[in-house]
């Protein structure tokens, strides 16, 4: 166990002193709700209040304009982290014990928070001021790098960031994310991510063949038309669907999942639809799944495209690599979550899961919370839970662009637990707003929060006053990548340093008309980055 040294004490009692703030931050960043690629106000508040705090901060960092790099400090260590503040459409809900729209002013299936990463940023950013305040009570020397990462449900920023170089003077990084649980990642990290948008669009509809014979042709719009834009969509998304299962075999998890950005741009007219676009977004735990699967997509898509007749770009929207984990970073935080112990809910957390159960018609419990959101698990949990699913050659999972920072700099990933409802048996499955509603609900979110906060901060300043537990997780972190960055193991950033950001895509987000809130189609970016894999008629 490790103890409470004067500089974890002050870490503790300032954010002891400052819950009320912490929690409200985090409920104007839960109320905000915006998706990927378009947190303006979120990050907004983010570099107001770090920039208050004494932090310089570069707006739009990586040409990310909802992205930041705020800076604290002087000297080595350099110690890194970051925020995240995405919500994801489809997932609106208020804080209340039922289902029920987070704004009625707002389309119903307008974003929310999922995860959710209004708690996640919080805890990180507060957490870091801790260690701030510490350094400055007891003149530690060093330098804290917290980002602002916009995008991370499509894993957008951080693969950015690290091709840019903005990590290459970690010299540990600590990586949060909130859960129904309270552990750390020991051996097992996070997997690989790919994201793709294929573009279809009808160039030339008059070269269609039409027999050069026929006496009359129906002028205007009313003859027959080209299979178009939407044609071409819909045969990628079947195609795809049927070739799926010859992708890679079932070995292991991986995951192919698809979303229509544009559905053709057009009215019920004769007229060709001109553009439509479909992203594909995958996980594998091995690169060399990642591209089998990225050249079927790409072969497919020259296909369609010579059946419709379109011209079919690709677009790189992310790609991210493996994690890179390091026990030694995991054993000093695991020892200071230890030190500050699990989250600890109260009477009024409970109440509202028991409301929650009863407008669900279910008996409410009299101890309606999770065992595992209330205590710490062993740092060997995730990695057993992930053996007794997957052969053993299976050496990262899921996906996060989280692990960008890992191959940097030593890094340690942990997690801590909101109020997590009990099923009343082990089949049952609560509707996804139950999560949604109770991380907006402080009393269920907040504890948490603070558990993470102290944990960040405690590690922090080990790192920068422990210098020989440091060192240990650096020469662990040259063995893994074969002699550190360039070493014969290390793996580059899959992305080049030039790589323009897809905030030009047609991503979901709230604009302002005279009718009030509406989407809108972005206008595209740099064309050196869409690839062309037909050029159509």
């Amino acid at each position: 166990m490790s103890e409470i040294t004067e500089e974890k004490r002050t870490v503790f009692d300032w954010i002891d002193e400052n819950r009320s703030w912490i929690s409200d931050f985090h409920q104007e960043i839960w109320h905000y709700a915006e998706p990927a690629f378009r947190e303006y106000r979120s990050a907004e508040a983010y570099v107001k209040l770090l920039r208050e705090e004494g932090f310089k901060v570069e707006e739009g960092s990586g040409g990310m304009p909802t992205a930041f790099c705020a800076v604290w400090g002087e000297g080595k260590p350099v110690i890194g982290g970051f925020a995240e503040y995405d919500a994801v459409p489809g997932c609106s809900q208020a804080a209340v014990p039922y289902r029920k729209p987070r704004d009625e002013k707002l389309h119903p299936w307008a974003a929310g928070h999922t995860d959710p990463h209004s708690s996640l940023g919080t805890a990180a950013l507060f957490g870091f001021l801790s260690a701030k305040r510490a350094m400055e009570e007891y003149g530690l020397k060093g330098t804290l790098k917290f980002f602002g990462e916009p995008a991370e449900k499509v894993c957008g920023s951080k693969p950015v960031h690290a091709a840019k170089g903005y990590y290459d003077d970690f010299d540990a990084a600590i990586l949060y994310h909130p859960s129904s649980v309270n552990n750390v990642v020991k051996e097992i990290a996070g997997g690989s991510y790919y994201n793709t948008l294929y573009t279809f669009e009808t160039i030339n509809p008059e070269r269609w063949f039409r027999p050069k014979k026929v006496p009359f042709r129906i002028r205007g719009h009313a003859g027959g038309r080209i299979p178009a834009a939407l044609d071409a969509v819909c045969l990628m998304y079947t195609a795809t669907k049927y070739v799926e299962d010859a992708m890679l075999p079932y070995t292991a998890y991986w995951t192919l999942n698809e979303y229509i950005m544009v559905g053709g741009q057009c009215t019920s007219d004769n007229l060709p639809p001109r553009i439509a676009q479909i992203q594909y977004a995958h996980r594998a735990p091995l690169l060399e799944m990642q591209d089998q699967i990225e050249r079927v997509l790409d072969n497919t898509a020259k296909g369609v495209g010579q059946i419709t007749g379109t011209r079919v770009t690709k677009r790189i929207v992310t790609k991210t690599r493996c994690g890179l984990a390091n026990v030694t970073m995991s054993e000093i935080l695991y020892r200071n979550l230890k030190l500050v112990g699990p989250p600890k809910f109260s009477e009024e957390a409970r109440d509202f899961a028991r409301q929650i159960q009863e407008n669900l018609g279910l008996e409410p419990m009299k101890a309606p919370l999770t065992e595992e959101c209330q205590v710490i698990a062993p740092i060997d949990a995730s990695d057993e839970s992930i053996r007794r699913a997957f052969p053993p050659w299976v050496e990262t999972q899921g996906s996060d662009d989280y692990v960008e920072y890992t191959w940097t700099a030593p890094a340690v990933r942990f997690r801590t637990a909101n109020a997590t409802l009990r099923p009343p048996d082990p089949n049952y499955l609560y509707p996804p707003w139950v999560r949604y509603a109770m991380n907006g609900f402080r009393a269920c979110i907040d504890p948490g929060i603070i558990v993470a906060a102290k944990t960040i901060g405690a590690t922090i300043v080990d790192l920068i006053t422990r210098p020989e537990e440091l060192e240990k997780a650096k020469a662990e972190f040259r063995e893994r990548t074969g002699g550190g960055v360039g070493g014969s193991r290390w793996v580059a950033p899959l992305l080049p340093k030039d790589f323009y950001p897809p905030i030009d895509l047609p991503w979901p987000e709230y604009v302002t008309t005279a009718r009030g809130y509406e989407w809108s189609l972005t206008k595209p970016g740099p064309a050196k980055e869409y690839k062309v894999i037909h050029e159509g008629l």
